[in-house]
């Protein structure tokens, strides 16, 4: 029986050594259940070597180990463990297998274009067997059960889906043969062990995907083996709408979950899953009868002690569902992370703070993401903290970008850092500049947290022409809140120059055409938001771009500024093309604003983008870094 109905789902992490769950995972899921979770789900691992998703996929038969590891040790904190299992069959690659990938029929991978190889009745009696195996192993470790993988990523769900399955044999007659084999494989090989079904009950292809209404008969008629069920959405057409990030309104399964809690035996629980990060909904979602559990996975990798906290009513740290460090499918091949709990994946590497040895006074110069995770540690761990702001609210770059259309969401977490350097005693100076003679006085260490300043101008701008930069357009008003957006008032056609490639010129294209303004988005890149890849959102923003009506211009470089128009090249053809024009966004890289470093003599502790303007994990990081390096090295203000 699980203490709670808080789940910690299945999710890519990149711990493994090799292809086995390793020391990184023991760390990573022992917090979570140490912070309360009821069920941990631990990550996916294939059940037979023909399937190799990406490089570090934990592999079922080399997981032994690392699964009794894990669940004594979470079992220790009180919560049950689970393994998710699972084929990524066609959706897989065989980079790193060097194998032709299995599917139910020859539809080519969605990115890749690489057509599987139709599976044979050995290469399913191959398969089925592995689930087997990899069950009872599981269940032989010390886990409490598995839960199978028949959602994105899985064989299982291609077999069902008639996007997919285009058999003419029994396995194409009966779409539902396989899973049915595989559950029955599974429940032999662990017994009584907690059965789990992951399953995508929406393929948003009603074509020929499986549908919402179609998902209850399927659902049932895979019953009367399971305990839960995981009701998620997705199919391979739509990787990206299982976890998506802000643009999607949190709790965007809730209406599925409930459809598929009516049409199941009370004795199947009904999990539900889809963006869940705010406890007030998981918990009326519930109370409501929409499901008998929550799946909140991405916001206790935010906040690992989650459950805990909310117990005892402290504000948990938010999950803004940005996607930027906890989805880890990229050419990067990161870790899992969290922008705004860095220390998650690196449970291992980066040490709880400890309590400081003496109180220090510290003097903290901005209030952006960087100096606020400064102080808030530092206060945290006994020091007395004075953060000095120039502007008239606190946030930072964090505060500005939250005013760009769908990232609303990031003010939740600059809110929750105010709040608690306020709960920690942390005095705040808003619209106040520290200057170097103030820095001189300051008789305790100082960390530099000024964050950035527009930068260089790699094109002509005429006289007369007029040129913002995206924090000008989008910088709140008084108290934080919009209001003081640069182009109020502003009549015309804009252009937006956006030779970075992620979220800020795509947010301040759709806020412009949301307040019905004219605007085109000019790239050197082939795509639009180029390094969106990473986080879940390029196809999604380019839908977003051109149902908006936003001008999209791509492979081309930015020339001139005039007053009425912009100059931009192609960037393989040098052809000139004017664009109308009456204002231009420069979306583009910022550097460093260390006026007051430099001033001081370039011997402070800096941090965030006063050091290299880079995203909010590397502010929140680095801010965490500098409080604990106070108490490890000597003062900061006087360190070289």
């Amino acid at each position: 029986m699980a203490r709670n109905r808080i789940f910690f789902g299945p999710h890519e992490t990149n711990l493994a050594r090799g292809r086995a769950l390793s020391d990184r995972h023991v760390a990573y899921y022992r917090r979570r259940a140490a912070g309360g979770a009821g069920v941990i789900v631990a990550e996916e691992a294939s059940v037979e070597r023909s399937d190799w998703p990406y490089e570090r996929a934990p592999l079922a038969e080399e997981a032994s180990t690392g699964w009794a590891r894990i669940a004594d040790a979470c079992r220790a904190e009180g919560a049950l463990v689970v393994a998710a299992l699972g084929h990524a069959g066609g959706q897989g690659s065989s980079a790193y297998s060097q194998m032709a990938l299995l599917a139910p029929s020859r539809v080519p991978e969605v990115s890749t274009r690489e057509v599987p190889k139709w599976m044979e009745q050995s290469d399913i009696d191959a398969v089925v067997a592995g689930f087997g195996r990899a069950a009872a192993a599981a269940v032989a470790a010390g886990l409490d059960g598995v839960e199978i993988n028949a959602g994105q990523y899985s064989l299982v769900r291609q077999f069902l889906s008639g996007l997919t399955n285009h058999r003419s044999d029994p396995y194409g007659e009966d779409r539902t043969l396989f899973a049915r084999q595989v559950l029955a494989a599974v429940r032999d090989g662990m017994g009584d062990a907690v059965l789990g079904l992951r399953l995508s009950c929406d393929e948003l292809a009603p074509w020929a995907g499986i549908t919402p209404d179609a998902a209850v008969e399927l659902a049932l008629a895979l019953a009367d083996r399971l305990d839960y069920l995981v009701v998620v959405r997705g199919s391979i057409y739509s990787a990206s709408a299982t976890r998506p990030d802000s643009h999607t309104a949190p709790g965007f399964n809730l209406e599925l979950a409930a459809l598929l809690r009516a049409g199941l035996p009370a004795e199947v629980k009904v999990v539900a899953q889809g963006s869940i990060v705010d406890p007030a909904q998981a918990e009326a979602a519930v109370a409501a009868g929409e499901a008998d559990a929550v799946e909140m996975t991405r916001a206790q990798i935010a906040e690992p002690e989650l459950a805990y906290k909310l117990s005892v009513g402290v504000p948990v740290r938010p999950c803004i569902l940005c996607n930027q460090a906890c989805q880890v499918r990229d050419a990067r091949n990161p870790l899992v992370s969290c922008v705004g709990e860095p220390r998650s994946g690196h449970e291992l590497e980066d040490p709880e703070p400890a309590p400081a040895p003496a109180a220090l006074r510290l003097l903290v110069v901005g209030a952006g993401p960087a100096g606020l995770e400064c102080a808030r540690v530092a206060a945290g761990i006994g020091h007395r903290v004075t953060v000095v702001e120039r502007r008239a609210w606190s946030g930072g770059m964090l505060r500005v970008a939250a005013q760009g259309t769908g990232r609303q969401r990031l003010a939740a977490l600059a809110d929750w850092l105010a709040q608690e350097c306020e709960r920690l005693g942390v005095e705040v100076v808003l619209g106040a500049d520290a200057t170097a003679a103030d820095v001189a006085a300051h008789d305790g260490p100082v960390v530099i947290a000024t964050g950035s300043a527009p930068g260089r101008r790699l094109y002509h701008v005429e006289p007369g022409a007029r040129v913002l930069t995206a924090a000008e357009v989008l910088e709140p008003g008084v108290g934080g809140g919009p209001g003081a957006a640069g182009l109020a008032g502003h009549e015309g056609p804009v252009v937006v120059w956006d030779p970075v490639g992620g979220p800020v010129g795509v947010s301040v294209a759709e806020t412009v055409r949301q307040a019905g303004g004219e605007v085109s988005l000019v790239t050197p890149d082939l795509i639009v938001g180029n390094e969106l890849s990473r986080s879940g959102d390029l196809a999604p923003a380019n839908v977003r771009l051109q149902a908006a009506g936003v001008g999209l211009v791509r492979r081309s470089l930015l020339r001139r500024v005039e007053a009425a128009q912009v100059v931009v090249e192609d960037r393989f053809t040098a052809a000139a093309v004017a664009f109308p024009a009456t204002v231009l966004v420069d979306a583009g890289h910022r550097l460093p604003e260390d006026g007051l470093w430099r001033q001081t003599g370039c011997r402070l502790a800096r941090i965030g983008d006063a050091v290299a303007p880079r995203s909010v994990h590397e502010a929140v990081l680095e801010g965490r870094r500098a409080a604990m390096a106070l108490s490890l090295t000597a003062p900061v203000g006087v360190s070289a």
